[in-house]
């Protein structure tokens, strides 16, 4: 078998890094060698392979659905947004500078394309199949000319297409239609068909509705897929949820990267654990709490205002790609002076990387906002100055006891010049702060962490005994390969990784304009 597939998508967030990685996950499973791969994500939601090659976290997720190591391959191109404006360009798992929209949908892009098809053969020839991921709608004429993430490679590297769309937000037909409707007749030629995802009911109902679509367009539907509660992977990013929504969701293990049902479990202990995230502007690595929530007990939320911090045994300052935005919107909101009255009454907060850096004492940021030098909370005795080289790095280390795994990825370079040593950063009574991202996977230091909050706070909470995240994780990414083996025509899958598009498939016009 040497054969490929892209995964294209009639919306963003239409599914298709949840079902890459089913697929990915049903392949390996029946002996194939399989790897993912997407040209070009746009998150803040990134992750460090082994060879310190930054990437996004979906990517690294599909990777172990495959029940292998990811690599910068696996995602050459990756835009980390920093305003409204622009976005760091991430080649190769190495910034290389930052760009606004137009400059880099004005040439830029295209010019990438050679790296991004060189990487996609270098694979191919490693793996039997490769499963591609799309990004946004592969119908999005104004940005056809430069595309290298959608039509754009599967023109170029004949890969046959299957479009997914959600129909649990409607419209799914019109979806499907307009979107191969909007497409030249060469693309066209490679839209081999549908996959719906989110059905609720009975699928009788839909059946004529398919066979409808076959006879408009030609194309055959691939499976229905249920809806399912709590299916996902770490996924690209949180940003588009609402900070009213975000701080609501008490129970829900992330914004989008769940690894088990959101319902919350019962507490082991007579008590159960509150933590709030702070939803600070370009969060980055949210899915640093999903080892918390996995916790049965421990109830997440993301917050953005003063008093949503009252009933919280722990508050988390997340990463963030914009630390001195962050350090202001929490000025601005309030949360700073609370975060600075909870540290000196001795009440659990955490600062993971961007959040680290903030409850320090000084930001030098000539690199990332620019701002200069800007005081920040001054519960932690750290100093930070950011450097044009970005540290990318797979720590390892011990705290509280336990061994401690994790992962790096920041500008900002600390000074610490007090408190107790912790995960490379440090501690001052109930205060922590750490650059280690991933270091709350690590079951037995998660374990002793919650285990001090719980006394700090008050609380008797008891962490499970055997809650494993990796076991987690690994019974999500099998929930999402049964749902490919049991809800898809597999043997008709297999045949289009292996052979590509059908031959003959009608054009449906009005076609992509000039």
């Amino acid at each position: 078998m040497n054969g490929g597939l892209l995964v294209a998508g009639t919306t963003s967030d239409a599914g298709k890094s949840v079902v890459t990685a089913g697929i990915c996950r049903w392949l390996v499973r029946q002996g194939v060698k399989v790897a993912p791969f997407k040209a070009q994500n746009m998150s803040l939601n990134s992750f460090v392979t082994r060879e310190g090659a930054e990437i996004g976290r979906a990517q690294a997720m599909q990777a172990q659905a495959c029940r292998i190591e990811p690599t910068a391959l696996m995602n050459p191109v990756l835009l980390k947004p920093g305003g409204e404006q622009s976005s760091q360009v991430v080649l190769l798992g190495k910034p290389v500078g930052e760009l606004s929209a137009r400059g880099y949908h004005g040439g830029r892009q295209q010019r990438l394309l050679g790296t991004v098809l060189d990487c996609l053969a270098e694979l191919r020839g490693t793996y039997d199949a490769v499963i591609c991921e799309g990004a946004g709608s592969p119908a999005e004429i104004n940005l056809r000319r430069t595309d290298i993430v959608n039509m754009g490679i599967a023109r170029n590297a004949r890969l046959p297409v299957l479009v997914v769309g959600d129909i649990d937000r409607g419209g799914v037909f019109a979806s499907f239609f307009g979107t191969v409707a909007l497409l030249s007749p060469e693309d066209q030629e490679l839209v081999a068909g549908f996959l719906v995802n989110k059905f609720r009911g009975d699928v009788s109902l839909l059946e004529p509705g398919l066979d409808m679509l076959h006879g408009l367009t030609g194309r055959r539907t691939y499976g229905v897929l249920p809806f399912r509660h709590g299916l996902g992977i770490d996924e690209e990013d949180g940003m588009g949820v609402p900070p009213r929504e975000r701080s609501r969701a008490w129970g829900r293990v992330s914004l989008r990267g769940t690894v088990r049902e959101s319902t919350v479990a019962p507490p082991v202990g007579e008590d159960v654990l509150r933590v709030a995230v702070c939803a600070v502007p370009l969060m980055s690595n949210f899915t640093d709490v999903d080892a918390l929530a996995a916790e049965p007990g421990v109830v997440v939320r993301f917050v953005d205002r003063p008093e949503e911090l009252a009933d919280a045994d722990l508050v988390v300052v997340p990463g963030t790609r914009g630390t001195v935005r962050a350090l202001q919107w929490l000025r601005e909101r309030g949360l700073a002076e609370a975060l600075v009255r909870r540290a000196a009454e001795g009440r659990p907060v955490l600062g993971v990387c961007g959040g680290f850096q903030i409850l320090g004492e000084h930001i030098e940021d000539e690199v990332e906002s620019r701002a200069g030098a800007v005081p920040g909370l001054g519960v932690l005795p750290v100093r930070v100055r950011f450097a044009r080289e970005k540290t990318l790095t797979r720590p390892s280390g011990e705290a509280l006891g336990e061994r401690v795994d994790g992962y790096e990825i920041h500008h900002g370079v600390a000074t610490v010049e007090g408190g107790e040593p912790f995960l490379d950063g440090c501690r001052v009574g109930q205060t922590w702060g750490t650059h280690w991202h991933g270091s709350l996977e690590s079951d037995g230091f998660r374990r002793a962490f919650l285990r001090e909050v719980a006394a700090a706070a008050g609380r008797r909470f008891v962490p499970a005994p055997d809650t494993s995240f990796a076991a987690l994780r690994e019974e999500q990414l099998d929930r999402l390969g049964d749902l490919i083996e049991q809800h898809a025509d597999t043997d008709a899958l297999r045949r289009l990784i292996e052979s590509g598009a059908p031959q003959g498939l009608p054009f449906i016009p009005p076609g992509a304009p000039a």
